[in-house]
């Protein structure tokens, strides 16, 4: 779909539209969002990370109750798990850390359960992603923080305990690293809590001083050839790092280093407006994001091409399903074609719909004046 009338930016808006509607029915009574509701490996869950983006799209696009649920259930989830982050907190300050398998969870059942199989758990981005959304959202609608106060404060208690510590990634890969996406994710969070009134005086500064020690290990080791790069020491790009520039703001998209990282994705990842994850990626054959091209779209946008990040909305539309859903990746251009039915055999087809893909969509579509915030209803699913 090529871009020429207002019939397409119609269709645009109407899929961001029925976007906004398909999250608000699947969202859990207690206010999660289900990563997807019918994949087998999935199903059941949500996640910090992926919710927090979710309810940052949810939220630019009006649907401000949703939002606020979402972030009522994160705060339930801390608030269970206080005296877990204060031995965390108290291990590490005595110098003895806990061991990884201690951390907190990476995702929940809806009812706050961790359950009982094995995850790639230990991920900080979550942690600090939903704080930063969180406060985003208040920022943006005026609402009053102190009813998410405890699980903020505890969540900045956690990421400064534990933010310089490897751990997996946003594909829950590596957890022998420290990624760039994932400092992103932790300084746009303790940013945010230290510029709310939340914390106290030490608090804030406390958050300010590791914030700005995180961006310091990203300059000094997390770029390379004037770009950011995967983890600390590595040459490669990865597809998350765009959402370092846009949403997250930690870079600014007019620098001559989101210029590089925007120029690099570009280059490196996309094919055809669809970003892969990175380059020796394998998952379900290594195919094309939807969620990722999105997060181009928005760096681009903020960096004043807005024909790019049109073009990028655009290719997302175009994967589509009959059933209206977008998909977690598609298979158009495989990095490794020989690895996708290994895949296919032990979950099943990809995530469709992938809630985090139709989130993206919508914040795309807002950034680019294509969808325009509205009033939602406030219905729910259990």
């Amino acid at each position: 779909m090529t871009i020429t009338t207002s019939s397409d930016l119609d269709q645009l808006a109407d899929l961001a539209a029925r976007s906004v509607a398909l999250i608000e029915s699947l969202q859990h009574a207690g206010g999660a969002y289900p990563a997807s509701p019918t994949f087998s490996a999935y199903q059941g869950y949500s996640w910090f990370r992926d919710g927090a983006f979710i309810a940052d799209g949810m939220s630019a696009a009006g649907a401000v109750e949703s939002a606020s649920r979402f972030f009522d259930w994160c705060n339930r989830m801390l608030d269970q798990r206080s005296d877990r982050i204060a031995q965390i907190v108290a291990a590490e300050a005595a110098g003895t850390p806990l061991p990884d398998d201690r951390m907190l969870a990476t995702r929940f059942t809806f009812d706050g359960d961790e359950g009982d199989d094995d995850w790639w758990d230990f991920q900080t981005d979550g942690y600090g992603t939903w704080v930063w959304a969180c406060i985003a959202h208040a920022e943006r609608h005026d609402l009053d923080l102190d009813r998410w106060a405890d699980g903020i404060r505890l969540s900045v208690d956690y990421l400064l305990a534990t933010w310089s510590r490897p751990c997996y990634d946003w594909w829950e890969e590596h957890a022998a690293e420290k990624h760039v996406s994932t400092l992103g994710c932790v300084v746009a969070g303790l940013e945010a809590a230290s510029r709310s009134d939340l914390l106290t005086a030490d608090g804030a500064a406390a958050a300010t001083s590791a914030a700005a020690s995180a961006r310091g290990l990203i300059a000094d080791r997390g770029t390379y050839d004037g770009h950011l790069a995967k983890w600390l020491g590595s040459t490669a790009v990865d597809g998350s790092l765009a959402a370092v520039i846009a949403p997250l703001g930690v870079v600014e998209a007019t620098s001559p280093l989101g210029l590089a990282s925007i120029r690099a994705i570009e280059t490196q990842l996309s094919v055809d407006g669809g970003v892969h994850r990175y380059l020796l990626d394998t998952f379900f054959g290594g195919g094309q994001w939807p969620l990722l091209s999105c997060f181009l779209g928005l760096a681009h946008s903020r960096a004043g091409d807005r024909d790019a990040a049109l073009r990028l909305l655009t290719w997302a539309a175009g994967t589509e399903t009959d059933d209206g859903f977008l998909p977690e990746q598609v298979p158009d251009h495989l990095l490794a074609p020989e690895r996708r039915n290994e895949w296919l055999e032990r979950w099943g087809p990809v995530a469709t719909p992938l809630l985090w893909s139709h989130a993206m969509f919508v914040r795309l579509a807002v950034e680019l004046d294509v969808l325009q915030p509205s009033t939602y209803s406030a219905g729910v699913s259990a």
